[in-house]
C-alpha cells in the first residue's frame, strides 16, 4: 500500500519512474526522499508564504467537521447561550421571524412551543407544506391571517438583536429536527390574554408560559 501512495505521489509530481527504475523500487527510500524534497521546499518559501500557508490550512482540511445533530429533547438557555450565531435559508428567516414577533419574550420552553405549532401546521394536510407557507398563510386578507404579526399593520422591524439571535438558534435547532415534545401535537394556540370562541372546539393539550396549545 504503501508503495502504491508514492508511486502516486511521484506521479503527482510528474516524477513517474521508468520501467527499469520501478522495478527496482525501493517504497522507503522514495518517501524519504519525498520528505525531504518537502522540507527543502518549506525552507525556501519566506515568512509570509508560511504564515499564509498556516492560516488557510484549517479550511482546507480533509476531515471538515461533522454538522452536529439536533438534541435529542428541546435544549435549554445554557445550551442555546453556547452555540453560535444561527443561519440559514428562507424557511429559517420565516421560523425566526414568527419566532421573534410572537413569542421572544417567553421561556426557551415556550420558544419551542410555539415553534413546534407550526412545525406541525407544515405535517398536517390542512396547511401550507412550508414554514413561509404556515407563517404568512391568510396575510393580507382580513380576519383571515394566522399568526397577528402578519396583519397588525407594523413593520416587521427588529430592534432587539440579542432577542434575534436567540430566536434564531431556536428555529435553527427546530428546523434540523429536534423532537416536538412540549405541546402533544398542537396546531393552534392562543395568549392567556384572549379567549377566542374556536378554542372550545379543540382539545386544550398545553399551557407554557402565556400561551395556550390546542389541537
Amino acid at each position: 500500500m504503501v508503495r502504491n501512495i508514492v508511486m502516486a505521489a511521484l506521479a503527482a509530481l510528474g516524477l513517474t519512474p521508468s520501467a527499469h527504475a520501478e522495478a527496482n523500487f525501493n517504497a522507503a527510500d522514495a518517501l524519504t526522499s519525498l520528505v525531504g524534497q518537502e522540507r527543502a521546499s518549506f525552507e525556501t518559501m519566506s515568512p509570509s508564504r508560511l504564515e499564509e500557508i498556516t492560516r488557510l490550512a484549517p479550511a482546507r482540511s480533509l476531515f471538515p467537521r461533522k454538522k452536529p445533530k439536533a438534541p435529542a429533547q428541546p435544549p435549554d438557555e445554557v445550551w442555546l447561550s453556547k452555540q453560535p450565531t444561527a443561519t440559514g435559508g428562507e424557511q429559517w428567516r420565516c421560523l425566526t421571524q414568527a419566532l421573534y414577533f410572537e413569542a421572544r419574550g417567553e421561556t426557551h420552553k415556550g420558544l419551542f412551543a410555539v415553534a413546534e405549532v407550526i412545525m406541525n401546521r407544515v405535517d398536517s394536510a390542512r396547511f401550507p407544506n412550508t414554514v413561509c407557507g404556515v407563517v404568512n398563510q391568510g396575510t393580507g386578507r382580513r380576519h383571515a391571517c394566522q399568526f397577528s404579526f402578519t396583519c397588525d399593520g407594523h413593520p416587521e422591524t427588529v430592534n432587539n438583536r440579542a432577542a434575534w439571535d436567540r430566536v434564531g438558534k431556536v428555529a435553527r435547532v427546530v428546523l434540523d429536527g429536534t423532537p416536538r415534545t412540549l405541546t402533544g401535537g398542537a396546531t393552534f394556540y392562543h395568549t392567556t390574554a384572549v379567549s377566542p370562541r374556536w378554542a372550545s372546539r379543540l382539545a386544550h393539550t398545553a399551557q407554557i408560559g402565556v400561551h395556550k396549545f390546542y389541537r
